[in-house]
């Protein structure tokens, strides 16, 4: 199965499937990165692990189908069965969604259906929570409502800076991404 990582910024979570997918630690093989801003970070790692990445932002005059046909047209052409979003800021739509029904899969920092959204962490935080946690889902039509596929919990610190904790949470994260994105590949092979 064939797969491409789309993130947006630092890419610490790319970094950490790279990595595991260099050790052979992931069924698939990770043909690219892409990423929606020129200045993201996640860039400069796709060069220093030698991953071919594709940078496409939208442009003021496109529509989001524009957008996502030519992101399609990508993807088709590097020949794409699964999608992992990483840290990716854009909300998918129809143009991606109905060419990869339940093969788009992400990473949320909070144990949803809590705290859906980019500022999870801060606010699982903020609240009386004792726990939050990661989750990795399917993709659908709302925002971090897609089918569970698997989570995992962690203690909230507060003795811990809001900054520790997050970099506390990213630990978790780039353990278990990997591990779920092998086992995931691997399900899939068996129903093809």
């Amino acid at each position: 199965m064939r797969f491409a990582i789309f993130a947006s910024g630092n890419g610490s979570n790319f970094e950490a499937i790279v990595k595991a997918s260099q050790q052979g630690n992931i069924a698939g093989t990770l043909v690219c990165l892409f990423c929606d801003k020129k200045d993201a970070y996640v860039i400069e790692r796709a060069k220093k692990y030698d991953v071919p990445y594709f940078v496409m932002e939208k442009k003021v005059h496109q529509t989001k189908e524009e957008y996502e046909q030519n992101i399609l047209t990508m993807l088709e052409n590097e020949e794409i069965d699964l999608i992992v979003l990483a840290g990716y800021m854009k909300i998918i739509g129809p143009t991606l969604l109905n060419q990869y029904k339940k093969k788009i899969i992400n990473l949320h920092p909070s144990l949803l259906p809590k705290y859906p959204g980019n500022k999870s962490i801060k606010e699982a935080y903020e609240s009386t929570d004792e726990k939050t946690g990661v989750t990795i889902h399917l993709v659908d039509e709302g925002v971090d409502t897609g089918p569970i596929i698997y989570q995992e919990s962690l203690a909230i610190n507060r003795e811990l800076s809001l900054e520790e904790f997050e970099e506390e949470m990213h630990q978790l994260e780039h353990h278990v991404l990997p591990i779920i994105l092998n086992q995931f590949i691997l399900e899939e092979f068996k129903n093809v």
